[in-house]
């Protein structure tokens, strides 16, 4: 599976680590972070590292997504 990130006229591939997106609420309270990868979704909630989040393969998600 690939994972990609487009914006506007520039596409960019996921290498291994992925992508990582910080969360936070309209405060600006840190919520929690997001890695996207190639295999793997993962919320870090709060200030946990990551690998000690909760992990989706990304294969998962989608179907629990289509589920909706």
């Amino acid at each position: 599976m690939k994972v990609r990130v487009e914006m506007d006229d520039v596409t960019i591939e996921l290498g291994n680590k992925g992508i990582l997106l910080k969360i936070s609420d309209t405060k600006g309270k840190h919520v929690g972070d997001l890695r996207i990868g190639k295999t793997n979704v993962e919320w870090m909630k709060g200030r946990t590292r990551e690998g000690n989040g909760k992990k989706v393969r990304v294969d998962r998600l989608i179907d629990i997504l289509n589920e909706q």
